[in-house]
């Protein structure tokens, strides 16, 4: 955390330890969340989504995303407290009790509620399922090496309700999408886990990299190909236009470029490559639009 920025400058004294219990001073994964859906929008209009449809949207991302990282500091506010980079969290400093903690996370909740009324019974289901994998997050790392798989899934959800909302309906190429994004996720975020590979293995959590060891260079790029394969079949099953694959090629490339550079020996270069993950959010919106609009 910064002690200089904007949550600082800007927001009451009182209110900055909730911003930052809820991310809002690091928002790499709210874009993280938000841009693939955006792009699933796109996608499911068939070209511009409405500004409503948008708006709605943006707003779940950025809510979805706060509580869940409220819930996982709730859950892992024992443990960030013997971890340099995260002993500083607002619950692990003792900036906010457990018990405010608890109640912000409702607050939260029930915002989201309210938000269910401005989309329609399919996707109030979908969003009513998002909430268990949301929960549960936290506690994988302490028994599976696979977190980022659950993380992938409930980061993505969106892009389902995107296609429920828009179309009543979520096709098999909506769900393809979907899986190529989840895949795309297990492999940013594991670039991302090397970075904290030493303090999880002190801790006995698991994670993708400590599963992959000094063999993450083949395992994520084994993800970034699934995730090009499926991208692609989802734009042939969805008629998207030449520009769709024009990007794809180009995001293709960003994968590569990632490989290239990711280091095993340099976390402070894997957690550049985790954040330049953003590009590869709007440019399946790019994608996207050249696929729609274009055709």
């Amino acid at each position: 955390m910064r002690p200089d920025d904007w949550v600082e400058h800007w927001l009451p004294r009182a209110w900055g330890p909730y911003a930052r219990l809820c991310r809002l001073d690091r928002p790499v994964g709210t874009w993280l969340t938000l841009l693939p859906c955006l792009a699933a929008l796109v996608q499911a209009a068939d070209g511009w989504p409405t500004v409503w449809r948008l708006f709605i949207f943006s707003l779940g991302a950025l809510l979805m995303r706060g509580i869940g990282c409220t819930i996982n500091d709730i859950c892992d506010r024992d443990i960030d407290q013997k971890v340099e980079r995260t002993r500083f969290r607002p619950l692990t400093s003792g900036q906010i009790s457990l018990k405010n903690a608890l109640y912000f996370l409702l607050g939260q909740l029930l915002v989201c509620a309210v938000l269910l009324l401005a989309i329609n019974a399919y996707s109030r289901w979908l969003a009513v399922l998002l909430l268990p994998i949301v929960a549960v997050y936290p506690l994988c790392k302490r028994f599976t090496y696979w977190p980022q798989v659950v993380l992938g899934i409930g980061f993505n959800w969106g892009m389902l309700m995107a296609w429920s909302d828009t179309r009543n309906i979520v096709p098999l190429a909506a769900v393809a999408m979907w899986v190529g994004a989840v895949l795309w996720q297990v492999g940013y975020d594991s670039i991302y886990a090397y970075v904290d590979v030493r303090d999880d293995k002190e801790l006995g959590l698991h994670s993708t990299a400590m599963r992959f060891a000094d063999k993450g260079k083949q395992w994520i790029s084994g993800f970034y190909i699934a995730t090009i394969v499926l991208w692609v079949y989802s734009g042939v099953a969805l008629h998207m236009a030449w520009g769709y694959y024009l990007i794809l090629a180009v995001i293709a490339g960003h994968f590569v470029w990632q490989m290239r550079l990711f280091n095993l020996a340099r976390p402070d270069q894997n957690f550049m490559l985790f954040r330049a993950n953003i590009w590869v959010g709007v440019l399946m919106i790019v994608a996207a639009l050249g696929g729609t609009v274009l055709g």
